[in-house]
C-alpha cells in the first residue's frame, strides 16, 4: 500500500492509470487477495484512488503534484522496474522486459523462504555464526548433495561439494587452475567466456546445432575440423544449450566423456535450467558418466532468484584442495544464514514445491508464446526443446535481426538480438581478438518469458506481435 501511496504521490502512476484487479495483483506479489482489497479500499477512502462499479479501480486527480508525471511509466502498467544497469544490459525505461536471464520476480517464494530462515536460524549451532568452512557449511552440502543425486542424477560425496557465489565464481575459481585453450560452444553466455579469458584461458568456438554442441570439432571424428589438442577444458551447457535450446544427444555425451578420458581433459558442465524440462523428465547431468571428469556446475538463479548469489561445484577429487586454497580461507565466501536457509528449504521440500509451480507456469507461458506467435506471425518459428525460461525465435531469411530489435526497443519491448550470444560478439573490456566461428551468423531473438508478471505477459505478447509484423518480412 505504501508503494502505491508513493508512486501515486510522485508521479508515476498518473491520473487516470487504470490499476490490475486485486486478483491479478494479489497473484503478482504473491499475497492474498483480501491483503490487495482492503489496501485498495483504504487507498480509496484516503482519496488516491477510484473505484467504479464496471470500470475498475483507477488514480484519483487528487494528491497528485504539479508537475508530476514527467518520465512517468504510461498508463496501465505496473510492471517492475527493468534490472539494475550491467556490463551488457544497459538501463531503459522499457514498459515490457522479454529478455532472457531472471525467472519471474514476484512469484519468490517469500514465505516459504521466511519460514525457513526462522527455522534455519532458531536451530543453528553456535559455530554456524564462525568463520566457518570454505567448503560452505556441512548442512548445505548434505542437502545439495541428496538433492543433486535425486532431481539430476549426479554422483556426489559433500566432501567434494564447494559452496560458491554462482556458476561465475566457480568458472573464475575453476578457469585459474586450467590453463591453454578452452572450448566453449559457439553460441552461449558471452559474459562467462569473458570470464574464462580474464583467468587466462583461450576460448574456442565449437558449432551447434539442434543437439547441443558439436562435439565431433574435439575428438577429430569425421564430420568437423579438430581444433588441436592444446584444448583441455571444455565449457558445455548439456541439458539445454544456451541460448539456442538443444539438449546434447546421448552420442555426443558418450564422445565428450571420452575424449576427456583420452586427453585428461576437465568438462565444466553449466546445469543453469536443468530441471525446467516441460514435455519430458529432464535429462540426467552428464557428470553422472564420469564424476572424475566432469565438474557439475549449479544455482538458484533459475530456480529461485540471482538475487541470493547461492551457487555449488560438484568437483572431481584432486580438484578439491586446489579449488579450497584459491577460494581462500575468508574471501569469497557466501552468506551463512543463506546458506541454512536453503539447507531447510531443500529437506522440507519446499523447494521441490515451488520448483512444480513454475515449472507449470514456465511451461504454460511458452505454450501460449508458440500458439500467438504461430497465429499472429507465422513466419516466425520456435526453436529448441521444450524447456526453460527462454525461446529462441527464427527469423525467415531477409529479416534484419538488429532492426527488429531496434525496433521492440521503440516500442517499449526489452528483447535481445541472437548475434549478442555469438562467440563473436563484441564484449566491453573482452582482451584480444576472437576466432570467428565455423558456420555463418544465425538470426533470431532471445525472448525471455520469466521476468513479465501475470497481468502484463498477455501485453508483452501483443507488443512483440506487433513489432514482428511490421519487421518480418511477409512469406
Amino acid at each position: 500500500m505504501r508503494g502505491l501511496r508513493e508512486a501515486i504521490a510522485d508521479g508515476r502512476l498518473p491520473p487516470g492509470t487504470r490499476l490490475p484487479s486485486s486478483r491479478a495483483l494479489a497473484a503478482d506479489l504473491g499475497v492474498a487477495r483480501n491483503t490487495v482489497v482492503r489496501a485498495y479500499g483504504e487507498l480509496t477512502a484516503e482519496g488516491w484512488l477510484v473505484a467504479r462499479r464496471g470500470s475498475g479501480t483507477t488514480v484519483a486527480s487528487r494528491g497528485v503534484p504539479a508537475g508530476a508525471g514527467v518520465g512517468a511509466r504510461r498508463a496501465g502498467s505496473l510492471s517492475p522496474s527493468p534490472p539494475s544497469p550491467g556490463p551488457h544490459r544497459p538501463h531503459r525505461p522499457f514498459r515490457h522486459d522479454l529478455r532472457q536471464g531472471s525467472p519471474a520476480a514476484g512469484s519468490f517464494p517469500r514465505g516459504a523462504w521466511s519460514a525457513s530462515t526462522r527455522r534455519a536460524l532458531m536451530s543453528a549451532p553456535d559455530d554456524a555464526f564462525g568463520p566457518g568452512d570454505p567448503r560452505g557449511h556441512p548442512f548445505l552440502r548434505r542437502e545439495l548433495a541428496v538433492h543433486l543425486a535425486r532431481a539430476r542424477g549426479v554422483l556426489v560425496d559433500p566432501e567434494r561439494l564447494v559452496v560458491c557465489a554462482g556458476v561465475s565464481h566457480a568458472l573464475r575459481l575453476i578457469g585459474a587452475l586450467r590453463e591453454g585453450a578452452v572450448g566453449v560452444e559457439e553460441y552461449g553466455p558471452v559474459f562467462q567466456y569473458r570470464v574464462l579469458e580474464k583467468a587466462g584461458l583461450r576460448p574456442v568456438p565449437l558449432p551447434v546445432d539442434a543437439d547441443g554442441a558439436r562435439v565431433e570439432v574435439l575428438t577429430g571424428a569425421p564430420g568437423g575440423p579438430p581444433v588441436g589438442r592444446e584444448v583441455r577444458t571444455v565449457l558445455l551447457t548439456p541439458a539445454h544449450q544456451f541460448p539456442l535450446g538443444g539438449a546434447l544427444a546421448a552420442e555426443r555425451r558418450a564422445a565428450v566423456i571420452e575424449w576427456a578420458r583420452t586427453r585428461d581433459a576437465l568438462v565444466l558442465e553449466d546445469d543453469y535450467d536443468g530441471e525446467f524440462r516441460y514435455d519430458r523428465r529432464p535429462v540426467g547431468a552428464l557428470q553422472g558418466l564420469d564424476p572424475q571428469r566432469v565438474v557439475h556446475l549449479g544455482s538458484v538463479s533459475k530456480s529461485l532468484s540471482p538475487a541470493l548469489r547461492l551457487g555449488w561445484m560438484v568437483l572431481p577429487d584432486h580438484l578439491v584442495p586446489r579449488v579450497l586454497a584459491l577460494k581462500g580461507e575468508r574471501e569469497a565466501r557466501t552468506s551463512v544464514p543463506d546458506q541454512l536457509t536453503l539447507a531447510d528449504f531443500l529437506a522440507s521440500g519446499a523447494r521441490d514445491r515451488h520448483v512444480r509451480r513454475m515449472r507449470d507456469r514456465y511451461r504454460r507461458r511458452r505454450d501460449r508464446l508458440r500458439e500467438v506467435l504461430a497465429e499472429r506471425v507465422p513466419g516466425v518459428g520456435v526453436s529448441g526443446v521444450a524447456a526453460g525460461l527462454h525461446a529462441v525465435l527464427t527469423l525467415p531469411a531477409g529479416t534484419d535481426e538488429a532492426a527488429v530489435v531496434a525496433a521492440a526497443a521503440r516500442h517499449g519491448v526489452a528483447v535481445e538480438g541472437l548475434a549478442s550470444y555469438r562467440w563473436d560478439a563484441p564484449v566491453a573490456g573482452a582482451p584480444g581478438p576472437r576466432s570467428a566461428p565455423a558456420v555463418p551468423p544465425r538470426k533470431g531473438l532471445v525472448v525471455g518469458y520469466g521476468t513479465p508478471s501475470e497481468s502484463a505477459f498477455p501485453g508483452a505478447l501483443e507488443a512483440l506481435c506487433g513489432v514482428l509484423r511490421s519487421e518480418v518480412p511477409a512469406r
